[in-house]
Order: structure tokens, then C-alpha cells, then sequence
């Protein structure tokens, strides 16, 4: 199902009007999950990063047993392409897909050579500067390397994610920050999660329990040449009741401040409020 509109679908070489039907019933993707995609942004006339997001797509179906078909420049030029109809000022939500067509003799394995492949772009405003979520706990946890395939935007991860959602939300909170095998925290079930202490911030080291996205490397990146400092270390709940700020870093609203972690309450603070900036500076220098 959509969550944007003014939708256009790129598919067996053409763009179309509209949400196209990529899928048949009996692709392997339909029925056993291979499927990968990515996500990128378009907004203010730049789409900052997609370079580094069509290339994770490619990287994550090959993760996913399946061999991708466009390399990374012509992504980047079939997304360009299908832009060009929005308006100047349209946010768009840029998806690009992968997914298994063929199963190979034992069915459960998708025949590699036989990928499919779509982008789908929807109208998707970014959300404001007032925007924030609250955070509780889950019970349920982030899989490792050896019981799914976390070393890839997969499909089928998702699920999981949905249960920390609907718990939070049965909760009464916007989000669940999420633990990993060990039970430290990974991430939240939407974004990869930071915390801010005496000045200094902090994020959960990758560990191979969840992706360390894209968007959450360039916040490091624009931090750490900002003169701040950052650590990627291993945290727990406790320094997250402990924090004076802690926001969210996804691709889909690239900063979300927290006000709340179960009963602990946090201002949207000035280093959230400064890696806002930050980015939105970085974005617009873009080519």
C-alpha cells in the first residue's frame, strides 16, 4: 500500500504514471520474501546521497542471493529521469527495488539470474522542525548474522519492526527503542537512534544487528567536521534514562528529536537542533 501519492513507477525499462504492478503471484518474492530496496530523498531540488543508496541496493541483493541487474550510475540516471515531472518544491520518497522472480531446484533459493527490478516514487512531504516521537522499550530484538539477513535493506525484516511499532504504539509512544542479542540498544524500530551527554554524543556501535544507515554516517560525518565529538560505542537503556538529548537519524526525516523514553523526559535540544542544521547545510551544497 502507498504511503505517499502522485506516484510514478519505473518498470521493464519505461516509467509509468501511477502504481504500476510489478509482481505476479507466483514470484519467489511473493511467497518467500526475497526482496530488497532502498530509500532516498528528494526535496528542495537535491537528492543528496543517492549515490551511496543505489549502491547499498546492490550490495543488499547480493546479500539476498540475487544478482543485480542496473548498475549504480544508471540507477541514478533512471531516478533523475523520473523526476523531472514533479514540481520544483516536491519531496519525493525515491524507492528502488530488487526482488527474486524464479526459485532455483529447491525452491526456497531464488534463481540469482533471474531479478527483478522497479523504482517507485512517491510525493512525500519531510517532515517539519516541529516534528518529534517518543520512545519505549520492546521485547522484541534486533536478529543477528546468523538467523537473518541483516547485512541488507531486506523485505522481510520488516515484520519484526511492525511488532516493536505496534507495541510502542499499543504503549501509547510514537517509536520502541530496540535491543539487540545482548541487550544493548541497536536502534529504534524506524531509524538508527543517537543520545547526547555533557555536550558529546553518542550512537551504537554496528555490530552487525542492524544497518548503520546512511543518513546516520553523514550526521557523523558533518558532526565530527563541526568540531564535535562523537562516539560509537556500546550503550545501554540506562545511559539512554541518563541522556540530555537523544534524536532519531533515517532517511525519511533525516532528524527526529525525542521528548520521551518511557518516564524520562528530554528537551529537543541545541545539538539536535544543530545537526538539523547541519544537514539542511550539507543538503543544499549538494550538486
Amino acid at each position: 500500500m502507498a504511503v505517499g501519492t502522485n506516484i510514478r513507477t519505473y518498470f521493464e525499462g519505461t516509467w509509468h504514471d501511477g502504481d504500476a504492478m510489478i509482481m505476479r503471484g507466483a514470484d519467489h518474492a511473493t511467497w518467500l520474501g526475497s526482496s530488497v530496496f532502498d530509500g532516498a530523498r528528494h526535496f528542495n531540488s537535491k537528492t543528496p546521497d543517492l549515490e551511496a543508496h543505489c549502491a547499498r541496493l546492490n550490495r543488499s541483493a547480493e546479500a539476498m542471493l540475487l544478482h543485480p541487474t542496473v548498475e549504480t550510475e544508471e540507477m541514478m540516471e533512471i531516478v533523475q529521469e523520473g523526476l523531472e515531472p514533479y514540481s520544483e518544491d516536491a519531496a519525493i520518497y525515491i524507492r528502488p527495488i530488487y526482488w527474486g522472480i524464479d526459485g532455483n531446484e529447491t525452491a526456497v533459493m531464488p534463481d540469482e539470474e533471474q531479478t527483478g527490478f522497479a523504482i517507485s516514487l512517491e510525493e512525500m512531504p519531510m517532515p517539519g522542525s516541529a516534528s518529534t516521537t517518543t520512545l519505549t522499550r520492546t521485547r522484541f530484538r534486533r536478529p543477528v548474522m546468523d538467523d537473518a539477513v541483516v547485512n541488507a535493506k531486506a523485505g522481510a525484516l520488516y515484520p519484526n519492526n511492525a511488532r516493536m511499532m505496534a507495541e510502542a504504539r499499543r504503549k501509547g509512544f510514537g517509536n520502541a527503542l530496540v535491543a539487540d542479542a545482548t541487550g544493548n540498544v541497536a536502534e529504534t524500530a524506524t531509524a538508527n537512534v543517537f543520545m547526547v551527554k555533557d555536550g558529546e554524543v553518542f550512537t551504537p556501535i554496528p555490530n552487525g544487528t542492524f544497518l548503520a544507515g546512511i543518513t546516520r554516517m553523514r550526521h557523523i560525518h558533518n558532526m565530527r567536521a563541526d568540531g564535535m565529538k562523537v562516539h560509537e560505542t556500546v550503550l545501554s537503556f540506562d545511559d539512554f534514562e541518563d541522556a540530555d538529548e537523544v534524536f532519531l537519524s533515517g532517511n525519511l526525516s533525516k532528524v527526529t528529536p525525542v521528548v520521551a523514553f518511557d518516564d524520562v523526559s528530554y528537551q529537543a535540544g541545541p545539538v539536535t537542533k544543530r545537526v538539523r542544521e547541519l544537514y539542511w547545510d550539507w543538503a543544499a551544497s549538494v550538486q
